[in-house]
């Protein structure tokens, strides 16, 4: 049965106040897997800082928003990616305290953000069409991350390798939040500016420079893995694991562009909402959140 539309989804988003001790969880959290080790760890080092300005641009797009039901979701969406953000960056202190070398990559990230995701103190005109710009490029981006939370609810295969339950729960909680605010975005897009053309490009940017990103985000990652013991050359266990379904194919995602440029798509039109709720509603972080 297919997803119902976005605008008779009935729960309300808010944000989950989520904590996750990391005092031992091991190095390479996937046992006997080092380069899905940092493919995971790409979201760790990145995403706090894309959800921060990703937050950023939906707030500074509130006053624009005077649908009451989607100023709403505004307000949830954004109080998720900070807590996003705040969870995936008490693991990156865990990993600099195991000497993973993440400055580097910090530094061409903050870069990156600061001279193109900011508004770059325009004003008028041009600041109302940055920000349509920046909110159709994280439309965008939410698409794959939720495409990406999907795929994390539905590997078994995690924890059939043994993942450590602690970052098992967090990319799981992730994700499903993922799910769960999968529309907001696009529908802030829709309201706030619309133009299909808009769309297009900016969408063909993001999933260009997402997928460049973690790819030579991971790559790095790998090459500089304080690990004794780093198995193979990363090429190697990148196909590997590509393979046996450790982490999702490039292949995967590309088949997901054409499906995010359709005219008449929506994202409520994909994922399994009843599995992310259902999700959050076991997590063992959701559910000591909703105790304190």
């Amino acid at each position: 049965m297919a997803e119902q539309p976005y605008r008779d989804e009935s729960h309300a988003i808010h944000a989950r106040n989520v904590e996750f001790e990391w005092d031992g969880v091991p190095l390479h959290y996937l046992p006997g897997e080092p380069f899905a080790t940092q493919f995971f760890n790409v979201a760790h080092i990145v995403l706090p800082e894309g959800e921060r300005a990703m937050a950023a641009a939906l707030s500074e797009a509130l006053p624009l928003i005077d649908d009451e039901r989607l100023h709403e979701e505004a307000v949830g969406f954004v109080g998720q990616e900070a807590m996003h953000a705040a969870s995936h960056e008490g693991f990156r202190e865990h990993l600099t305290a195991q000497g993973v070398a993440v400055e580097p990559v910090l530094r061409r990230l903050n870069f990156l953000i600061e001279t193109v995701l900011t508004d770059g103190g325009l004003t008028g005109r041009a600041k109302h069409a940055w920000l349509c710009e920046r909110l159709g490029m994280y439309a965008a981006m939410e698409h794959f991350t939720a495409v990406f939370g999907q795929w994390v609810l539905d590997a078994d295969q995690l924890d059939e390798l043994g993942m450590h339950p602690m970052m098992l729960d967090l990319v799981r909680w992730h994700g499903a939040e993922e799910i769960e605010h999968r529309s907001v975005v696009f529908d802030v897009y829709q309201h706030v500016d619309g133009s299909y053309a808009r769309r297009v490009r900016t969408a063909l940017v993001a999933s260009s420079t997402l997928a460049a990103l973690w790819f030579v985000t991971a790559a790095y990652l790998s090459a500089t893995d304080p690990a004794p013991d780093k198995g193979r050359p990363w090429p190697s266990q990148f196909v590997s694991a590509v393979a046996r379904g450790v982490i999702p194919s490039g292949l995967h995602f590309l088949t997901e562009i054409p499906v995010y440029l359709k005219p008449g798509f929506h994202p409520s039109q994909m994922g399994n909402l009843d599995k992310a709720l259902r999700y959050l509603a076991l997590s063992p972080a959701a559910r000591a959140a909703d105790g304190r």
